[in-house]
């Protein structure tokens, strides 16, 4: 057992094999190597590791020194395998351990982290040695391992962080429009609003609203508003186990008339008013309070149930990553039905890529028809 142990550790990691003159990767290329990794695992299943080392700012020259002596040693005793380069230039050391096994996450770390320290304690001063904080950070990270609202761990994404300063301007339009959309939309609908209120009142006990948590972008959960459009005390475990084999196998039903539809149809959860606002979208109207309070946009992918996460693969994950979710979106004007759920993922992920305010208001402009056609609406 301790041989077995002993080789996966090896595996991991030798910082004593001596690898030919390399030299680090600037910021941009080392960030985009990271994009590049993250994409590698989701089809591999290969995990990575990526490692930081910062420096404490307060003592600049000692700590620059400490850096280029870090970065000296990191490769010259590093993996041919592995990457080395500038996570934030001139402050930052990013290593990435690739082609690790998949297996047991704490001790891959422990193995990484006690090897790398050994190395550096030899190699650098014991000034300098004190002034490098290092961290380590698992690839894939796991949101639901994390807890009820943790985010997506954002060291790993670096490459996004960066594209968001670069559409800074046009995520601020984008905001503006949701906000000004949204605040003309309330007006607009709230006489139907007070009209729909009272029919849940008055057909069925319970609450008018119904309040269910959700996950949004970077895997952060928000309260997520819609008309109650079910009896009260439900059992949850259909729809977690329905929307767990639709996620894993790509249909939830091997019935024609169940398809690849992402509700259950014919649920007798749903009350008769439940069934019309389900199939007019008029359930959806309270999401505005979420787009003022910038938990969602008007425009964007639909928010998964917590456990929902939990049946998603790693590449699944992306569609919660670059955009906010919203109450409609490329999938609803397009696909909405009559695709799978690998599918529509892959329509979040081209919305996401593509985005711009333009998208944005042209399916506005469609979603009206969609919702009046009425398909794959339950």
């Amino acid at each position: 057992m301790n041989t077995v142990r002993q080789g996966r550790q090896k595996a991991l990691i030798d910082l004593n094999e001596p690898t030919l003159d390399r030299k680090a990767l600037d910021e941009d290329t080392f960030r985009r190597v990271i994009a590049v990794e993250r994409k590698r695992t989701e089809r591999s299943k290969s995990p990575f590791v990526l490692m930081l080392l910062e420096v404490d700012d307060q003592h600049v020259a000692k700590a620059i020194r400490a850096l280029d002596s870090g970065m000296a040693v990191l490769l010259a005793t590093s993996r041919d395998t592995d990457l080395v380069g500038w996570y934030e230039s001139k402050h930052t050391i990013g290593v990435l351990f690739t082609g690790l096994m998949p297996g047991d996450k704490s001790l891959i770390l422990t193995t990484i982290l006690s090897r790398v320290t050994k190395t550096l304690r030899e190699e650098l001063t014991f000034e300098q040695f004190n002034l490098v904080k290092i961290s380590l950070h698992y690839y894939p990270d796991d949101w639901v391992e994390k807890g009820p609202g943790r985010p997506s761990n954002p060291a790993l994404y670096p490459d996004i962080s960066s594209r968001d300063k670069g559409k800074q301007p046009m995520l601020i339009l984008k905001r503006a429009i949701d906000v000004i959309g949204g605040v003309v939309l309330a007006l607009i609908c709230l006489p139907f609003c007070f009209i729909i209120a009272a029919a849940i009142k008055a057909t069925s006990k319970g609450p008018i609203l119904f309040r269910q948590m959700r996950v949004g972008q970077h895997g952060r959960q928000f309260t997520f508003l819609k008309f109650r459009s079910m009896y009260v005390g439900n059992d949850y475990s259909v729809h977690r186990e329905f929307v767990t084999k639709l996620i894993n196998k790509g249909v939830a039903s091997e019935t024609p008339e169940q398809g690849n539809i992402y509700k259950i149809v014919g649920d007798k959860r749903i009350t008769p008013i439940g069934r019309f606002l389900r199939k007019t979208s008029l359930d959806e109207l309270p999401q505005l309070i979420n787009v003022l309070l910038g938990d969602m946009s008007l425009v964007g992918p639909r928010p998964p149930i917590p456990y929902e996460l939990a049946a998603y693969q790693t590449w699944h994950r992306r569609r919660l990553l670059e955009v906010k979710p919203g109450i409609t979106g490329l999938w609803q004007v397009t696909g909405r039905s009559t695709v799978d759920f690998d599918a529509m993922v892959r329509l979040d992920l081209r919305y996401a890529t593509s985005w711009n305010p333009w998208l944005d208001i042209k399916i506005l402009l469609r979603t009206p028809l969609a919702v009046i056609r009425g398909s794959g609406a339950y």
